[in-house]
């Protein structure tokens, strides 16, 4: 109690590196101390950093192919993270499994084995140790260019294109307009979309099926944006209905197709229809893709994800971006609460308390699933918040 207590004392202290400070805020909250987690996160964070510069050679050729000379580009999402503690987890499981370290040097590459039946009867077949390491890797290869893909499509539809950068070896030869950075853009996602196109051509039809799932739930959700912009707007407007709309709709709207990874305790969470529409659809389906690669992906595991990845957006992406996004009439559950609640301190605290429901619940599955890892990454996520920059912070 001593030592989980002290753990605490010093996961509150700013000073401390965050990534220390999740590691003891996660003792201290569930007794699981995992030092392992540290060298692990690193392990993951460079083998798929070595993943991610395939992708931008890839596309690095396309744009030197399209303007005539050699470029330099990067692309910065966090949407990956997913798939990164995916990996952890399946290595954890097989080093357990193993007399011997099943991670050699070399990333496995090539087209992952399918495993068709997997999704409804589970895998057909126990992999040995290494062959577990080869398919999460191809699968995480697979897994990492497809969210960057889907990142690179909502960012050209929304006009975004601040982390496209690329800068031209023999000179600038753009004029940085829009029209020029949208060019830029749009080949690096078509790039890319050519690749997994031919990806999945090579894979049996149940794997493009279950990604186009998955993009189409969640697509099906942004269509909605202008609805729910005017919803927003009528409600700053003084419109009572349209704030009963809020609540009902966006707020406690419920599943017309219910996904069988959450049980009636994330299905009644505030904003989990829209939440697991906008962006936990996509890391569910993420999750079938190792399924079916014939992985053992445990339930609790998939749960702890899809609530972390709904818990980060809220916590990092609509807290930073308020001011904007009550700015451009954005409806989040961040602008939400400061419509629905009766004064700011009531929505900052609402807030605080939202996000603590998804992250906690994320935090006791990671423990179920044995994976501190993940965990220590919800622990991560909580830690590097601001809700300071919200009104209505208690005194």
């Amino acid at each position: 109690m001593v030592l989980k207590t002290g753990a605490g004392v010093l996961a509150d202290r700013r000073q401390l590196p965050t990534a220390l400070r999740a590691v003891l805020g996660y003792y201290a909250d569930t007794g699981v101390f995992d030092a392992g987690s540290l060298s692990l996160k690193s392990e993951i964070d460079d083998r798929t950093e070595a993943m991610v510069d395939d992708v931008t050679d890839r596309i690095e050729d396309a744009l030197e192919d399209e303007f005539g000379c050699p470029v330099e580009f990067s692309y910065d999402t966090k949407l990956i993270l997913p798939a990164q503690l995916t990996l952890g987890y399946v290595y954890r499981n097989a080093r357990q499994q193993a007399p011997g370290d099943p991670v050699i040097d070399a990333i496995a590459d090539g087209v992952p084995t399918v495993d068709e039946t997997a999704l409804e009867q589970g895998p057909a077949q126990d992999l040995a140790p290494r062959e577990m390491v080869v398919r999460a890797e191809q699968m995480t290869r697979l897994s990492i260019e497809a969210l960057i893909d889907g990142d690179m499509r909502d960012a050209i539809n929304d006009d975004e294109f601040e982390d496209f950068e690329v800068e031209f070896t023999d000179g600038e030869p753009l004029s940085g307009s829009e029209a020029d950075r949208r060019r830029v853009a749009e080949v690096a996602q078509s790039a890319l979309q050519s690749h997994l196109d031919g990806l999945l051509e090579d894979m049996p039809p149940v794997v493009e099926n279950g990604y186009q799932w998955a993009v189409d739930y969640s697509e099906a959700h942004q269509d909605r944006d202008d609805h729910f912009r005017a919803l927003m707007t009528a409600t700053e407007d003084g419109d009572a209905d349209a704030l009963t709309d809020i609540r009902e709709e966006y707020k406690f709207a419920g599943y017309d197709e219910e996904p069988a990874t959450l049980t009636e305790t994330e299905k009644e969470l505030p904003y989990s229809k829209t939440q697991y529409a906008r962006v936990g659809v996509l890391y569910d389906g993420m999750l079938d893709l190792y399924r079916l690669a014939g992985l053992d992906i445990d339930d609790e595991f998939a749960k702890a994800i899809v609530l972390a990845i709904i818990g980060a957006q809220v916590w990092l992406d609509d807290v930073d971006d308020y001011d904007d996004d009550r700015t451009e009439g954005q409806l989040t559950p961040v602008t939400a609460e400061y419509l629905l609640a009766p004064d700011d301190e009531a929505a900052y605290r609402r807030v605080v308390d939202v996000t603590e429901q998804y992250l906690d619940l994320a935090k006791s599955y990671a423990t179920a699933a044995d994976s501190p890892l993940t965990g220590v990454a919800v622990e991560y996520i909580y830690r590097s918040g601001d809700p300071d920059v919200l009104p209505g912070k208690p005194e």
